[in-house]
């Protein structure tokens, strides 16, 4: 049986069974049929791949088996075989219906079912992709991305795919590619994979992008600013190893090992050796390679948690619900719901302020230069930060510019015409508030003339330069200003209109940033975009869209329409008449020039004229008068009719004429157009070859800030109103500092300030900032966090701080040792100012408790109280309170009568009187929260009072103030001395008390400090 099946198989494919012999030169013995029937299987296999590839699912005779006939299928192969090794004229019949197989695959039929077949196979896969994933399933499939998401649906290591025509071989996959749909390539990382492969690619995370920004919460988004190597395997890699200095080689024929290791950040790379690359490198810290100063690292773009997720520290009552002030807040909030959508926002920016660092932020016109905006759009995507290159088609430079706006040392690098830089520089003007230092704006050049990237030095256009060297060019070019001019456009009411199709009552463009002009090559231009509207397929390169305006203006040529336009016109410049000029030189065509170039590089201005050489920041416009035969001879190097420079001018129509500006084009009706300078702008210019290449860097931003303090109270009724917080808020003051200082640096500023003042501080010690411009509200800064952040993080033009004059405590250490010491003082100074005031009680007076006088006895002077036995002499024992005892204090306390407290305290009655059920003054208190009665006992007790308990339940103070939701009392207990760890007679701790009772955040706080004990206990234990 062994050698018929080898010869049917030897039948079936000679070429490889002659092969096989030729190459072993052995014949069928024993000893090598396993051999043989080894290949031959191998041989099978790949007769099935083919078969799978082509669309047939079990053999090669049918293309129409489902997958439960895929046994019946293989019985029918395995007869065939059999059969033909007893008759050979088989043979010919198997040929013949291969041959026959063959034609009907290629029939619209079998096509229809091979397409069938790939459809149900990328349906199994998908079944039993879901089946392996634990977990929820997948709701939809991700769509293919070009530019980053900047919604909340933004996920972390998103690529963004391009078509590509590099091998299949090269899909990341390897083993599991469905080698189905055209081959796409990351711009960010150069990852490989096939269309159909994408949706695979996206559940590896192995296989994820690089990171693009930090998805951690508004509250912890500086704890890490350090961006680690993302390393990316590579079967096909050029350069050289960074180790050894190799350079890498890719394996022939389709190999899928990975031969080196490159980072998608600093594209260093190594061979795929551990000689060359070590595991060490893998959380190693990456320094963005040679573009480091421009590139936005993630940690500077955070994403925002979406509305109604934020985690607010404001506490919340005994029903775990939020306050019934809170309420009224938010049912205030909810009628400006339609204003909150408008300013949602998914991602802030919060840079670093260096002067080291020159973020550049792309803006890329993909329509411009016959298509060369999509090439390069995937260019910069590898070298920068994806989410620091925008599409202008995808919504314009706003966001672009909203999002940057605290960048220090920003520029912009518009890519496209001199359109698309007009229209960057027009969204400048209408930010509110203004970015200040304004950004300055670089060129590359992509469109039809390019006569603003003439001027600055840039060249006509974009040739495939690399664009690492655009990059270092656009850092080290030199800042130079550039007027900008404004157009008012008013019909003119002493003329009809004569009703010309398609005139407006405007020009296109109400800003001049390169030229302004009407006439005869206004007329040109306006053909041309109208031509290029209704076929834009024709105008796909700079060379047929110049020529275009060659046809059209030989047209003009003959025409000669525009002959009689000084008698349409009236020219007047800085109040003087040039219309008669005009009419001598027979001008067909104004040009008001405020750059050198114009019309794709000619320079119609003769600098012989005038009274200085023009200058694009020199506040002086030129007017030039143009004939039909001067049009042409532009490019020959010729110059037009010199008019003028001048800072205003005044243009009256009395006819519909074509006006252009900066080449856009339309015809307006007869009007009365007003020119002046509007503002400079600060424009990137290409640094000559001899001049220094060092880099300008603007000073960093000084901030005058208006200290607003806010008071618990407010905080908490209002911190989801931005608007009512800020009217409520007192002013302090004003302060004056550098937007780089942290956090920690603007408290000692502000606590010298304090302690500077004559009068009483106006904020108590353990006050905190507020972040005011993050969130869509506002939120505390947490003490131990400041020396992250700086003073931009959180300010704009108001600094708010938040005073815990209610006793909120931050919930570091620190803070708890400092509002200790300032309990004390407070309650110091408030003895002090009743003892000048004279207030009553502080004698032996008789006090009334409701409607009961009570006689007070003072019998210990203040000499006894200040030098009487106290626990830091004598030991834990003994105490300073007083051991005379009232129900008085009781009442006192459970009423929030402090003046009355005082007043018993100060005639000896002790603060550890407790009533029959062993609840002293510090329960009564704790349980209806009076916070200044609290305040009081702490700064007058010592530990064993705060951790008294009761003889009911066993609880102390602080499990009522856990019990009660109290979290402000929680705090001042804890840093007075309470013991958390102290259990009830249910065997429940503080913390456990808050848990049961769903006071979470109370839970989370005392958990903490747990932890803080333990920690201190094992240091101390180790360093015995």
């Amino acid at each position: 049986m062994w050698p018929a099946i080898s010869c049917t198989i030897g039948a079936i494919n000679p070429h490889s069974h002659h092969h096989h012999h030729q190459q072993h030169g052995q014949h069928h013995s024993p000893d090598n049929e396993s051999t043989d029937d080894n290949d031959n299987h191998r041989h099978s296999n790949s007769l099935n791949d083919n078969c799978s590839a082509s669309g047939c699912e079990g053999c090669a005779e049918c293309s129409t088996f489902t997958e439960s006939e895929n046994e019946q299928c293989d019985g029918a192969a395995s007869s065939t075989l059999n059969a033909a090794a007893v008759s050979p004229a088989s043979m010919y019949a198997t040929n013949a219906n291969d041959l026959l197989t063959r034609r009907f695959r290629r029939s619209s039929i079998g096509m229809q079912r091979k397409s069938a077949f790939r459809q149900r196979k990328l349906d199994s896969l998908g079944t039993l992709r879901r089946k392996r994933r634990p977990g929820p399933a997948i709701s939809s499939r991700r769509p293919i991305r070009i530019v980053p998401d900047w919604t909340e649906n933004a996920i972390q290591g998103e690529h963004y795919w391009k078509p590509t025509s590099a091998s299949g071989d090269l899909c990341c996959l390897n083993e599991e590619c469905i080698k189905s749909g055209q081959r796409m390539k990351c711009s960010a990382c150069q990852l490989i994979a096939h269309q159909n492969c994408i949706p695979l690619v996206n559940e590896k995370t192995s296989l994820a992008c690089k990171p693009t920004y930090r998805d951690v919460g508004v509250r912890q988004y500086r704890e890490q600013s350090v961006t680690h190597h993302h390393w990316v395997h590579r079967k096909m890699e050029k350069g050289k190893c960074k180790q050894c200095g190799k350079a890498v080689q890719g394996k022939l024929f389709g190999s899928k090992e990975i031969v080196a290791l490159s980072c998608a950040w600093c594209h260093e790379v190594y061979h795929n050796k551990e000689s060359c690359f070590k595991e060490s490198k893998i959380g190693e810290e990456c320094k963005m390679g040679n573009y480091a100063p421009i590139i936005v690292p993630p940690s500077w773009i955070v994403k925002l948690p979406s509305k109604g997720n934020f985690k607010s520290s404001i506490r919340v009552n005994n029903k775990g619900t939020p306050n019934a002030k809170d309420k009224k807040s938010r049912g205030s909030s909810k009628r400006n719901k339609k204003d909150d959508k408008k300013d949602q926002r998914a991602f802030i920016v919060k840079p670093i302020p260096s002067t080291e660092v020159i973020p550049v932020i792309v803006y890329i016109n993909p329509k411009s230069g016959g298509n060369q905006g999509v090439k390069l759009l995937g260019k910069f995507q590898n070298i920068l930060n994806p989410r620091q290159v925008f599409d202008l088609t995808q919504g314009g430079p706003k966001m672009g510019l909203e999002l940057f706006r605290k960048a220090p040392n920003l520029r912009i690098l518009a890519c496209g015409g001199d359109g698309t830089v007009g229209w960057v520089l027009s969204v400048l003007d209408q930010l509110q508030p203004p970015i200040q230092p304004a950004p300055a704006v670089g060129v590359l050049p992509l469109g039809t003339g390019n006569d603003l990237a003439r001027a600055l030095g840039w060249g006509g256009g974009y040739t495939d330069e690399p664009i690492g060297k655009i990059l270092k060019e656009i850092g080290m070019s030199q800042c130079v200003l550039m007027d900008r001019w404004r157009l008012k456009v008013s019909l003119n009411e002493d003329v009809p209109d004569d009703n010309v199709d398609r005139s407006k009552d405007n020009v296109p463009l109400n800003v001049i940033n390169n030229y302004f002009s009407f006439g005869v090559d206004a007329h040109i231009a306006l053909e041309f975009h109208e031509a290029r509207e209704a076929h834009p397929e024709r105008f796909n390169s700079r060379l047929r869209n110049k020529m275009y305006y060659g046809q059209m203006g030989g047209k003009d040529l003959i025409l000669r329409q525009y002959r009689n336009l000084s008698q349409w016109v009236t020219l007047e410049c800085d109040g003087q008449d040039y219309t008669a000029k005009l009419r001598d030189a027979g001008c067909h065509a104004v040009l008001f020039l405020n750059i050198p170039s114009y019309g794709g590089g000619t320079h119609p201005w003769n600098d012989s004229f005038g009274q200085s050489k023009p200058s694009i920041d020199d506040g002086l416009i030129e007017v030039v008068g143009l004939t039909t035969y001067q049009l042409p001879m532009l490019q020959a190097g010729l110059h037009g009719t010199c008019i003028c420079q001048c800072r205003t001018a005044r243009i009256t129509t009395r006819k519909t004429i074509p006006m252009q500006v900066d080449g856009e084009a339309c015809r307006v009706k007869p009007c009365i157009i007003e020119m002046e300078l509007l503002n400079k702008a600060i424009m990137l210019a290409k640094r000559k070859q001899r001049g220094q290449g060092d880099i300008q860097v603007n000073p960093l931003e000084v901030l005058n800030l208006l200290v607003l303090r806010v008071t618990m109270d407010q905080y908490e009724r209002y911190h989801y109103e931005k608007d009512m917080l800020r009217k409520l808020a007192n002013k302090l003051g004003q302060i004056e500092i550098e937007s780089q200082c942290d956090l920690e640096h603007v408290r000692n500023v502000l606590n010298s300030r304090f302690e500077e003042s004559v009068t009483y501080p106006k904020v108590s010690q353990d006050w905190c900032f507020i972040d005011a411009c993050t969130a869509e509200h506002f939120f505390r800064v947490d003490r131990a966090q400041e020396h992250l952040h700086y003073i931009c993080d959180i300010a704009v033009d108001e600094l708010f701080i938040l005073d815990h004059e209610a006793a909120t405590m931050p919930q570091t250490p620190d803070q708890e040792r400092s509002f200790a010491a300032y309990s004390h003082r407070q309650a110091q100074n408030e003895r002090r100012n009743m003892e000048q005031q004279g207030q009553p009680g502080t004698g032996d007076d008789d006090l009334t408790i409701g409607s009961k006088p009570l006689k007070v006895f003072k019998f210990k002077s203040a000499y006894d109280r200040l030098f009487s036995f106290n626990e830091d002499v004598f030991g834990y024992g003994f105490s300073p309170i007083l051991e005379q005892t009232s129900d008085a204090v009781l009442l006192a306390a459970q009423t929030g009568d402090l003046l009355m407290l005082y007043t018993l305290h100060e005639q000896g009655y002790s603060l550890q009187s407790v009533n029959k059920g062993g609840q002293t003054a510090l329960h009564f208190a704790c349980k209806y929260n009076h916070k200044d009665i609290v305040k009081y006992i702490l700064s007058c007790s010592t530990r064993r009072l705060i951790n008294m308990t009761d003889k009911e339940k066993g609880e102390t103070a602080l499990h009522v103030a856990a019990r009660n939701g109290q979290r402000d009392l929680c705090v001042m207990l804890v840093a007075a001395g309470a013991n958390v760890e102290i259990r009830d007679m249910s065997g429940n701790t503080a913390m456990m008390v808050a848990f049961n009772r769903n006071f979470t955040e109370i839970a989370s706080y005392l958990e903490s400090q747990e932890r803080f004990l333990h920690m201190g206990e094992n240091m101390r234990s180790a360093a015995k």
